[in-house]
């Protein structure tokens, strides 16, 4: 078994036995444990009472965080003529048609989030196997097939999450970063877990919220009081 070193052995330390605390508690113990040479993210996970395998079930949304992620958005457009310019005068990182298409079948996926204009969705539709796995695809749903290009540019760069359930019904996203004020950090994930709640699907049966949990990146895990956490 490999030796844990002081700062993990340290950081479980101060872990142990801390489960189902407030917001505010976990935060303050993620902050005072995230000793990592990068600022590491804050990383929350939700286990859902939803099976994805029935449409009626399925939790996807979008929801702008009140203090962005910290992180920088990479973004892709597919747009052509006024659309296009419209996207790089917005701070899309890549814009692009067909030659877009191509680089990304080609394995060139430099990019966070990709937004599409209706009209280029039968080009960006040949991308569905490498763009779905990775939630990349572009998907009315969430904002991200629109002709207002430059809002969905600037929604994308400002701090929205989209956020997917996955196998399981887990719902995972980076939710701001160490260096962020505690303050800063307990108000994202209270509007992420609000964004969450909003979003349960009309099949959903039994309990909802399950499991809530936070972590560092390099950090250890912490469970969070549903009932604080939403606000119930």
């Amino acid at each position: 078994m490999a030796k844990l070193g002081k700062r993990t052995r340290a950081a479980r330390e101060a872990f142990a036995g801390k489960d189902d605390v407030t917001v505010e508690e976990a935060v303050s113990l993620i902050k005072a444990h995230a000793n990592a040479k990068f600022d590491e993210t804050v990383e929350i996970a939700m286990n859902l009472g939803v099976d994805t395998r029935h449409a009626d079930q399925m939790v996807r949304g979008v929801v702008g965080l009140p203090n962005g992620t910290g992180k920088a958005m990479r973004v892709a457009v597919f747009a052509r003529g006024p659309k296009a310019e419209e996207a790089q005068a917005a701070g899309a990182d890549i814009v692009g048609a067909e030659d877009l298409m191509e680089a990304i079948q080609g394995g060139n996926i430099d990019f966070d989030r990709c937004i599409a204009t209706p009209d280029m969705m039968p080009v960006v539709g040949r991308l569905g196997k490498i763009l779905g796995p990775r939630n990349l695809m572009p998907n009315p749903k969430v904002g991200t097939v629109t002709m207002d290009v430059k809002a969905a540019v600037e929604a994308a760069k400002g701090g929205e999450v989209q956020f997917k359930a996955e196998k399981g019904g887990v719902v995972h996203a980076g939710v701001g970063k160490a260096s962020f004020d505690e303050a800063k950090i307990v108000e994202n994930i209270r509007a992420f877990v609000a964004a969450v709640s909003a979003a349960k699907p009309a099949g959903a049966k039994g309990t909802y919220m399950k499991k809530i949990a936070l972590s560092s990146t390099m950090g250890p895990g912490v469970t969070v009081d549903v009932a604080n956490a939403t606000g119930n």
